[in-house]
């Protein structure tokens, strides 16, 4: 570059990249992208030690020594910046599930299934407060975030495709799709467009399993999560994982978690 545009630039590398050169985000685009992730990372740190009543825009604006309407800058309202973090909880999830699903083979379709949702039972008693957040708080129901319902769907997906695998392997019965009534078949439809359940094998049949299924181990977890079975039972693991290998369908070897 010639020493005159090089000092109109003031040596700028960003200024300097030619054509067609992806431009790295400027100093402003930076601090507000990390003034995003404080502002959200904080929300975070008081939903888990007080709950969605400890989660305020005045209390976050507090701890970051400015003003709650400064906020405003950021995110339109406590909504707003609550379900940001439902995304990025969805998010975290999604790679905890696939992180654990990863390392195995990709036809141990019965690993897969078992280290998946092993997964998400160890994420939920370890973020109980934002797996309440996620799972146990409602929703709007006419006019869902944008961003929720791309994260969450991206959370569905993981399952999908294991589900969709042991259909392929006929190895779980399915109701023929004229047993299931019509006002269940529109609710069964209604899940499918909100979560983007398109496996190859969908039917309704396969709908109704999942359903029944994904009840069974959330409620579980979630009885768990609130602690509504623990000062009975004590630890319930022997129970989610009898309930994860009667899922599997009869037949299927079990495995227990590894201890390492």
């Amino acid at each position: 570059m010639p020493a005159e545009a090089s000092a109109r630039t003031g040596g700028d590398p960003e200024a300097q990249a030619g054509p067609g050169a992806a431009a790295a985000p400027g100093r402003r685009e930076r601090v507000r992208e990390a003034t995003l992730r404080e502002i959200k990372d904080i929300a975070r740190r008081r939903l888990a030690a007080e709950g969605p009543s400890g989660v305020s825009l005045r209390a976050i604006a507090r701890d970051m020594g400015m003003t709650a309407p400064g906020l405003y800058r950021y995110f339109s309202g406590l909504d707003d910046l609550l379900n940001a973090v439902r995304a990025d909880l969805f998010h975290e999830l999604s790679e905890a599930v696939a992180g654990a699903a990863g390392p195995l083979p990709a036809d141990d379709t019965d690993g897969r299934i078992l280290a998946s949702l092993r997964a998400f039972r160890t994420w939920a008693l370890a973020h109980r407060a934002e797996f309440s957040l996620l799972f146990a708080t409602p929703a709007p129901q006419e006019h869902p975030d944008a961003r929720v319902l791309a994260a969450g769907q991206e959370f569905a997906a993981s399952f999908f495709a294991l589900f969709d695998r042991l259909l392929a392997e006929r190895r779980i019965p399915l109701p023929a799709d004229e047993e299931i009534g019509p006002e269940l078949r529109d609710r069964l439809d209604a899940f499918a467009a909100k979560t983007g359940f398109t496996i190859d094998n969908a039917s309704y049949g396969a709908l109704r399993v999942l359903m029944s299924c994904w009840v069974r181990l959330y409620g579980l977890v979630s009885m768990e999560v609130a602690e509504h079975m623990t000062p009975i039972m004590g630890d319930m693991e022997p129970l989610f994982e009898a309930e994860l290998h009667d899922i599997l369908a009869p037949g299927v070897e079990y495995r227990a978690p590894s201890r390492d």
